[in-house]
């Protein structure tokens, strides 16, 4: 079992709880969620608590994470868009930590858990929507028709619009969730020929030099992975702010 690449991806019980028939335990995956928010959170505290004009490093990635993400959803959905910032922002922590968290070993990958990412990307549609109807009423249906399309084309355009927007969140939680599933699998892969081919003895270890090799490049590969899922869940976030913000591009 601890060659098996999927094994790192089971939801496992802690403390079983059983209510009313329903399964409500406490499992790695809720642990691992506790910990991402306390690790996000805990981080954020601490660098900026004793805030000083000339920051520490810790401060400095602290500034820089929020200026990173001011200026994206300034980008992506306009000035009016840094009323989501504190939404955008903690999805973006969350996702980032809980990525970096997974490449502990031993750690649970909560966003390789594909009902994790799906609900990520399901309350940012809902925000949407929610956000694009309060503000705009029925004018927020403008989203799905294009400025410029002729009359004979607007049925078959609004029809492909509808589709492509009931598709976000499963292309938004699929995009996180097979990134982080995959690049684990590979790196357990090459992880667990090196453990093997080290056991054969002297010649097993000189054909274990290569797997090696791959797993350190893989692991370097993976951490950027962490980061770039990150930032592309926020641009993707942004982007969809900005149609419930701007309906039809007005």
């Amino acid at each position: 079992m601890s060659n098996d690449p999927t094994h790192q991806f089971l939801v496992q019980k802690i403390v079983p709880i059983e209510i009313g028939g329903i399964d409500f335990s406490f499992t790695n995956a809720s642990l691992f969620m506790v910990a991402t928010v306390a690790t996000a959170a805990g981080f954020l505290y601490f660098s900026t608590a004793n805030r000083g004009l000339i920051p520490t490093r810790v401060q400095s990635v602290a500034e820089m994470s929020y200026e990173f993400i001011a200026s994206m959803l300034r980008e992506g959905a306009g000035s009016h868009g840094m009323k989501f910032f504190p939404m955008v922002f903690s999805l973006f922590m969350f996702v980032l930590t809980a990525n970096l968290l997974g490449m502990v070993p031993y750690f649970f990958t909560i966003t390789s858990q594909i009902i994790v990412t799906f609900a990520l990307a399901l309350f940012v549609i809902g925000t949407v929507v929610v956000y694009g109807f309060y503000k705009h009423g029925l004018h927020f249906l403008k989203v799905f028709v294009p400025s410029g399309v002729p009359g004979a084309l607007l049925p078959l355009v609004v029809a492909i619009e509808v589709i492509s927007f009931l598709s976000r969140p499963i292309s938004l939680s699929v995009r996180l969730f097979a990134n982080m599933l995959a690049g684990h699998i590979t790196l357990k892969v090459f992880a667990g020929f090196v453990t093997s081919l080290s056991a054969l003895g002297a010649l097993g270890i000189g054909g274990a030099i290569l797997p090696l090799l791959m797993t350190v490049a893989l692991t370097g590969l993976e951490f950027l992975v962490a980061f770039l899922q990150a930032y592309v869940f926020a641009v993707l976030t942004c982007m969809y702010l900005n149609d419930a913000i701007h309906p039809g591009g007005h």
